[in-house]
């Protein structure tokens, strides 16, 4: 799956037209796309924001994962329902209003 990955990275960045380059750690398939774009530039923002959820989404299809080993932060909170499913969703919002009734530790955060 991880040649599966970084040839799918190598089209997104193909057809957004951008430089994407997989890092990663290839021992347990750990990877870390760095999509490189210039943030003064609008329409090239929009791509690598496009790009990065195609990557997300190629990611979940080939079995993968969001995130491995630094957790789902609010760039990545988009695509994690699809990973986890509905139950776990609700299970997140659960423990976060059981922790934090009144929302106001870490706003927008799951946990």
């Amino acid at each position: 799956a991880l040649a599966d990955l970084v040839a799918g990275v190598a089209k997104i960045a193909a057809d957004r037209d951008l430089t994407i380059s997989v890092i990663a750690h290839a021992g347990d398939g750990n990877t870390h796309p760095l999509i490189v774009y210039n943030p003064a530039d609008p329409e090239m923002t929009a791509r690598a924001e496009k790009a990065f959820g195609d990557i997300m989404d190629l990611a979940v299809s080939l079995g993968g994962t969001i995130t491995g080993e630094h957790g789902v932060g609010r760039l990545k909170k988009p695509w994690l329902a699809g990973q986890l499913g509905p139950e776990a969703m609700e299970l997140n919002r659960r423990i976060k209003a059981a922790l934090d009734p009144d929302g106001i530790l870490n706003p927008g955060a799951l946990i």
